[in-house]
């Protein structure tokens, strides 16, 4: 009856702290809610209409009537708050251990131990924000031609360049070697490539990013789908959250708005299987930057694009719509927040109204996700199909 499934992380789009958040500093966030509640002019009709604010009251939404879709929340169980985690709960993957952090910046011997693998020294090696230390070094990194590193309160070695003093095709061979030195109790979950351009007070960032990620270390249900000859599409940073493990064919995004755009491309094809995309734009430019109406403004125009997606649908196919943690820019904070995450999911074939409630695991998404597919469930998670498809 399912043929496809089109799964779409909202990155960062969290719903409200989860029970253990006061652990990671993050207690009182709730990236929804308050940026409903703080923001101006933007109604979130499409996603009410498909049960979003039905969620909890909390996130500041108008609960809906007769929502179009079921609806729930879903609580993280593996330690940590980040990109790589939340992907690969959702996808079946429960970390017993946290990737590490460096909270005093990466440790005499690591960093030596890069130099050495990429010819020349570094700068920077510290926690910061991206676009604070590119302001802050810019001028030296351009002098010098050294490459700047950073951390945050994430799992990440983040290596910052400037375009026209390394190109980004070396920028991509320094962070793989980067990636290929970070194992052990090094491990960080990504090496993040961030290229900026411009003059001396106004550099900025350009959409180049690339994440170089550890292998899942388990199962996903991307595999199982692939293994059973149906198609993963993945759009956005999915390729190399998962690195390119379990995935048929995949396209990097811009934007948001390219996202939506590269999405609505596959819906146009005829392939079974998964569409996966991921929009970073929520977490990348406004969560970090505290940009608390950059981020509603961003949250409304995705909201605009939910009707040609529902339009773009075939009968046989399912919408979910999701988020992989938290980043709350109301908050003191710039880094990620330890958050439930938004579940809506719709199609002809999905029964409405349904009230999914607080699900035990990020992997009942792609539990579920196999279900409907009528695919085994060779992961982690409990699906929900049953309360959601229709008869």
């Amino acid at each position: 009856m399912i043929d496809r499934v089109i799964l779409i992380v909202m990155d960062s789009v969290g719903a409200g702290e989860l029970p253990d958040a006061d652990l990671y500093g993050d207690k009182g966030s709730n990236t929804l809610g308050n940026i409903m509640r703080q923001s101006e002019g933007v109604v979130l009709k499409n996603l009410a209409m498909l049960g979003l604010g039905n969620i909890d009251s909390r996130l500041n939404i108008e609960k809906h009537p007769d929502p179009a879709g079921s609806y729930g929340k879903a609580a993280e169980v593996s330690p940590g708050k980040d990109t790589t985690t939340g992907h690969w709960e959702i996808a079946g993957i429960k970390l017993q251990q946290a990737f590490p952090t460096f909270p005093q910046g990466f440790p005499a011997e690591l960093v030596e131990a890069f130099e050495q693998a990429i010819g020349t020294k570094t700068i920077g090696n510290e926690v910061a924000s991206g676009t604070e230390i590119i302001s802050r070094l810019g001028d030296l990194h351009t002098a010098t031609g050294y490459p700047i590193i950073y951390t945050s309160a994430d799992s990440v070695f983040q290596i910052a360049a400037h375009e026209e003093v390394i190109s980004l095709e070396k920028q991509y061979e320094i962070c793989a070697a980067a990636r290929k030195l970070l194992t052990g109790k090094f491990a960080v979950g990504r090496v993040i490539a961030r290229p900026f351009t411009g003059k001396s007070g106004s550099y900025v960032r350009t959409a180049n990013r690339r994440d170089f990620s550890l292998k899942p270390v388990g199962t996903t249900m991307l595999d199982v789908i692939k293994d059973n000859g149906r198609h993963v599409m993945a759009v956005g940073k999915i390729e190399d959250i998962f690195t390119g493990v379990g995935i048929t064919e995949a396209v990097h995004t811009k934007s948001n708005m390219d996202g939506v755009e590269q999405t609505l491309a596959y819906l146009k094809q005829d392939k079974k299987g998964l569409v996966f995309s991921n929009l970073v734009d929520f977490d990348m430019l406004y969560g970090h930057r505290n940009d608390v109406q950059g981020y509603a403004n961003a949250l409304q125009e995705f909201d605009n694009r939910i009707p040609e997606l529902l339009e773009a649908m075939k009968d046989s196919d399912v919408l979910l719509i999701t988020a992989d943690h938290g980043c709350d820019p109301t908050t003191s904070s710039t880094d990620h927040s330890r958050e439930y995450i938004p579940i809506l999911v719709c199609g002809k074939h999905i029964r409405k109204g349904i009230d999914l409630g607080i699900r035990s695991s990020f992997c009942d998404i792609g539990a579920t996700v196999l279900d409907l597919l009528d695919l085994p469930i060779g992961i982690e998670g409990t699906s929900f199909k049953k309360e959601i498809l229709s008869q």
